[in-house]
This record gives C-alpha cells, sequence and structure tokens, in this order.
C-alpha cells in the first residue's frame, strides 16, 4: 500500500568520541536527556518517533510543515544542557510503501538518512521541493546535491537547525 509520508533523520554528531573520552554512563546519560526532548518535541507538534537509531532517531508525519518543525525545534531545546552533542538531520518526503503496517520503504526513506548522513553538525539538509512548507523565499537556495545511492542530483535546503535560517551549501 502507497502513501504518502515525511521522514526526518537526526543524529548526534560525535556521540562515539564523546562515549570514549567520557565512558558509557556519561553516553546513556547524553542518549536520557536527548530521547526526553525527542519525544517532548515530537509529541508537542504531532509527529511520530518510527525508530531509535542509537545516537540518532527517525521521525515520520502525515504533515511536512509539522515534521520541519519538530526538526528546528530539537537542537535550541538540546543547547541548554552543555553534555548534548550537536545534531544533524535530514528531511524527504513523498510516497513510500507501508510495510507490515509499520514499517515504510522507498526512495523518501533512504533520502532522508542519506542527507542526514551528509549533514554538517547544526545543520539540517531538506529537499527543495519541501521548502515552501517553511513559508518564504530563499534567495540563492537550494543547491544540486549529488546523494550517494541515488542516480540524478537532488534540490537541497540547507538550514541552520539552531535559527531555521538557510544556509549556503559547499
Amino acid at each position: 500500500m502507497r502513501v504518502v509520508r515525511y521522514f526526518a533523520f537526526v543524529d548526534l554528531c560525535g556521540f562515539t568520541r564523546f562515549g570514549d573520552a567520557h565512558g558509557d554512563d556519561a553516553a546513556v546519560n547524553v542518549l536520557t536527556g536527548f530521547r526526553s526532548v525527542v519525544r517532548g518535541v515530537a509529541s508537542d507538534n504531532g509527529v511520530r518517533v518510527a525508530k531509535w537509531l542509537g545516537d540518532g532517531a527517525m521521525f515520520v508525519s502525515t504533515e511536512g510543515s509539522s515534521l520541519v518543525t519538530t526538526i528546528l525545534q530539537l537542537a535550541p531545546r538540546l543547547d541548554g544542557d552543555p553534555d548534548v552533542l550537536p545534531l544533524r538531520a535530514g528531511i524527504a518526503g513523498g510516497p513510500v510503501i507501508l510495510f507490515e503496517g509499520d514499517d515504510y520503504i522507498g526512495g523518501p526513506v533512504n533520502l532522508a538518512a542519506r542527507l542526514c548522513d551528509a549533514a554538517q553538525p547544526y545543520e539540517a539538509l531538506l529537499v527543495a521541493e519541501l521548502a515552501s512548507l517553511l513559508g518564504g523565499s530563499f534567495p540563492g537556495l537550494p543547491a544540486r546535491y549529488q546523494v550517494p545511492g541515488f542516480a540524478q542530483p537532488v534540490d537541497v535546503l540547507a538550514l541552520g537547525m539552531r535559527d531555521g535560517n538557510p544556509i549556503g551549501l559547499d
């Protein structure tokens, strides 16, 4: 069954290095704080945390604007905690296959994951066709980006996760 959904992946940058330097107990404390903030922000915006991925998470929503809002609200909420590491994110959406009632298969899921992998700390890479969800114009953006695993380049908008403003792509 095909459905239209919006996906985001977030990742704590430098988590492995943090755990190595500070130990497992400190790493668990970081994850506990991170997951608490993620649950609260997602719930406030009607977005579901589909999966926990160690030091990251996968989100799914039927509303693209709610998902973008959720992702952009995460970093500022986490910044008050000196032990929390910077976030990066990837956001995409479109038709996917709903598989076995609780999983999603398709290009938008893979694209969101790959964009998260490519993002810098405090950066969200958003598929440009979703930029209208932000309600504004972004001169000079988006940039064409060759996403690993995808044959064609993708138009991508880079957003600063601390302020939601567009930033330049290298």
